[in-house]
């Protein structure tokens, strides 16, 4: 058998994150979102209100970029800024019913093309796939925080 060349594997996959990245940014613009503010609202979306400060720190972001976040999401109707129950000092971001509207939208578009990409695969083909996809996000993960360490 012949063995396909590391280097024609990785065009492959930079050939599909680049069809990610491209559908993503459509979807985003369609929506009037950005990358950041998509992530901020799956992670509304995923754990419920949030405080800015969990915020920030979930998406490894300073305070004042997550107010200009939440600023430009209010301001197009997916969030609002609620009353903390339990420390009047802060603030809870919540989804708004468009904004959990959409996200529910999202999360079924995500799920069906998880189908669709993946119904050709068998289940024990789907296993291996899973796998060695994990363990090549887990070595890109460990040469960039072995880059970063030695800068």
């Amino acid at each position: 058998m012949i063995s396909t060349p590391p280097t024609a594997i990785l065009d492959q996959v930079l050939a599909l994150v680049t069809l990610f990245s491209s559908d993503m940014e459509r979807s985003d613009r369609e929506l009037g979102l950005s990358p950041s503010r998509t992530h901020l609202l799956w992670l509304l979306q995923l754990n419920g209100p949030q405080t800015q400060r969990q915020l920030a720190e979930s998406m490894t972001v300073s305070p004042r970029n997550i107010t200009g976040l939440v600023d430009a999401l209010v301001e197009t109707g997916f969030v609002t800024r609620e009353p903390h129950p339990d420390d009047r000092r802060a603030v809870l971001v919540t989804l708004t019913t468009h904004g959990h509207d959409t996200m529910t939208r999202m999360q079924a578009d995500h799920e069906q093309l998880a189908d669709d990409l993946l119904r050709d695969l068998s289940p024990d083909r789907r296993e291996r796939f899973s796998a060695d996809v994990a363990t090549v996000t887990a070595t890109l993960a460990q040469l960039i925080a072995q880059h970063e360490a030695s800068q």
